[in-house]
């Protein structure tokens, strides 16, 4: 059943997952044009509008990834920087494409390259790279094709930049005995006489964001009070101005000597703020209560006044908006596509909280934990319409999981709307978005009250909402998600009539020796500590060890290619299952027809940690809906 209204001989599956999206918009350093990923043809391309007339122009064809998840960055005014990878991998090297539409590579290195700034025009790129082991440093310079590593650190090194003039570095890293801790290092350009700046509480996580145009200023992130603020250090003296309210926030840029821009948190929204630098003044920006957002790695500043920025909300698709904070005024560079849909058509969102102390009512089947601190969870909840009585219910668990749900248009919780589910999003205790302490309660408990907020969040619809099905209710969730499909599905079993685990960590002493370094470090140590020191810890939360305690159908999907949890994950527990007796049903992702087994299982080739391509949406939204129709 579809609640979306088309044609009757349009797939709504196929539209859906179809619908044009842009990724990544990076202004020019001049402000004259803006580069962004978008796949109107059907297949991802890079374009370039310009933003005095508004033309935009297509710079690629079929030469940059199909997959969007990495940033684009400018380098001269005619070239933009992009990451290519093997088929979603992640493995990246760093390409160049012009505007005439050549692409080349430019910097090829084994293991993972981010580019993190560039100096001199696009002459030399600041890179990060896992390529001898752990994340560290490196500059490429374009002239002499020569690659120099100028960072050695045991702990990852990332938010990097250049100064204006190029000579010297700001990046993070942690050399405290505290491992939760990050600092702001500056150091030449050529990683010598690096400085530790002592910002910040040690335990906290303080990191650089930009230099100032006149490279007299760092522009500083840190959460030393709890809450994310902004701070502003002057090179010359040492001193640090710090912008805070009562919510989470971080900086984005400097919008001119005088201003700052950065984001805040607050009830699962998200928006633009302006500081004042000389009185400390905020003002937010006048837009819709959604979701106002930035690329997280490009420039958004166009000049003092005006800011390009992408806005959401719930039900309402994304625009590539002009903000001009002088007069609130907007200007649409790109509008949404909505297809073959109305943009009225599609389902909003409920903002509530619900108390949890971690502890559900359902009663756990793999381990005993808690109790724990009691807090308000925040959650949406997704309504598919009257004519969906009772109601299926499909609880949607984000990754990270240091990450967080918030007020946008979600693509596959529109989809499963479309299909007659209601959905659910709970941001539980380790969600990003309400603090350094909030999201830390998940350290060395992966497993235990970030999984009792799902489940009583759960609880709490079907107590409150008479219209749920009690009796339908699925699991699914992707990434450290897919982690917790799994595990709701041994230990609240009785909660459950189905789970979906995507691309999701089932081992975790597995996970720890096969996942990227970084991941390893940055993720699994300072959540967990590591297999030798909380060996209890990594055997007793790992969904391996209670695979047994699966009692209601599921369905397994996973990407071949997947670097950050490796498709070993899912191999692993697909033959704990056989061992134990399950069936299991190892079907192609474009295989139709009905399936008996207790266990659906899809590999996905050509595919890593999800992916943006239109043809993986279709292919990934049909095992999903087939599998719900069938089994729930």
């Amino acid at each position: 059943m579809s609640t979306l209204q088309t044609d009757d001989d349009v797939d709504v599956l196929e539209e859906l997952a179809s619908l044009p999206n842009f990724y990544h918009p990076t202004v020019s350093s001049d402000g004259s044009q803006v580069a962004y990923y978008y796949d109107g043809t059907g297949r991802n391309e890079l374009y370039v509008q310009d933003l005095e007339s508004g033309e935009r122009e297509r710079w690629s064809d079929g030469n940059v990834p199909r997959n969007a998840r990495w940033h684009v960055q400018w380098g001269g005014g005619d070239e933009v920087f992009f990451h290519m990878d093997d088929a979603g991998n992640e493995q990246n090297d760093v390409h160049v494409l012009t505007a005439d539409g050549r692409a080349e590579p430019v910097v090829e290195m084994e293991g993972q390259t981010a580019l993190a700034d560039t100096a001199d025009e696009g002459e030399r790129l600041l890179v990060a790279s896992s390529r001898d082991g752990q994340m560290n440093l490196y500059v490429h310079d374009r002239s002499t094709g020569e690659t120099e590593k100028v960072t050695e650190y045991e702990r990852a090194v990332g938010a990097a930049c250049f100064s204006p003039d190029g000579d010297r570095i700001a990046y993070s890293t942690n050399e405290s005995d505290v491992y939760e801790n990050t600092d702001v290092y500056v150091a030449n350009a050529d990683g010598s006489d690096p400085e530790n700046l002592g910002l910040g509480e040690t335990g906290a996580e303080t990191s650089p964001v930009e230099f100032s145009p006149d490279g007299e200023r760092l522009l500083i992130d840190d959460n030393s009070n709890d809450l994310g603020r902004a701070g502003v250090y002057d090179l010359a003296t040492g001193e640090v101005t710090w912008y805070e309210s009562d919510h989470e926030e971080s900086p984005d840029a400097f919008l001119s000597d005088e201003a700052l821009l950065v984001t805040r948190k607050a009830e699962m929204a998200v928006e633009k703020v302006v500081y004042d630098l000389e009185t400390g003044a905020s003002e937010a920006f006048d837009l819709p209560r959604g979701t106002t957002g930035t690329s997280m790695a490009g420039n958004p500043v166009v000049d003092a006044d005006r800011v390009v920025v992408s806005q959401t909300t719930p039900s309402t698709r994304p625009d590539l908006l002009v903000y001009d904070r002088s007069d609130g005024s907007t200007e649409t560079l790109h509008a949404a596509d909505y297809g073959p849909f109305s943009p009225d058509a599609f389902a909003d969102a409920e903002f509530f909280t619900f108390d949890s102390d971690g502890v559900p009512e359902t009663p756990p089947r793999a381990t005993e934990v808690g109790p724990y601190d009691d807090f308000a969870i925040e959650s949406l909840l997704y309504d598919p319409g009257e004519d969906v009585r009772p109601a299926p219910l499909v609880v949607k668990v984000h990754g990270g999981p240091r990450a967080a749900d918030y007020r946008t248009f979600d693509l596959y919780t529109q989809f499963l709307v479309s299909r007659g589910y209601a959905v659910l999003l709970v941001n539980y205790r380790g969600s990003d978005g309400r603090g350094r302490e909030f999201a830390r309660e998940i350290y060395e408990d992966w497993g235990g009250a970030e999984q009792g907020d799902v489940a009583t969040g759960v609880e709490h619809v079907l107590g409150e909402y008479d219209w749920l099905d009690e009796d339908r209710v699925c699991v699914f969730g992707g990434s450290y998600g897919g982690y917790s499909a799994y595990w709701q599905a041994v230990q609240y079993p009785d909660l459950y009539d189905a789970s979906v685990a995507w691309i999701g960590l089932t081992d975790l002493r597995e996970m720890f020796e096969t996942t990227m370094p970084h991941f390893r470090t940055e993720l699994m140590e300072k959540n967990l500590g590591t297999p030798e020191s909380h060996p209890d810890l990594y055997r007793e939360r790992s969904p391996i060890e209670y695979a047994g305690n699966v009692d209601s159908p599921m369905l397994m999907i996973h990407g071949v290619n997947d670097r950050r949890v490796p498709v070993s994950q899912a191999r692993l527990f697909r033959d704990e299952l056989l061992e134990l007796g399950y069936t299991v049903d190892e079907r192609d992702p474009d295989e139709d027809g009905d399936s008996n087994a207790d266990v659906e299982y899809v590999e996905l080739g050509k595919e890593g940690h999800a992916s943006t391509d239109a043809s993986q949406k279709i292919r990934m939204f049909r095992v999903l809906q087939g599998f719900l129709e069938r089994r729930l």
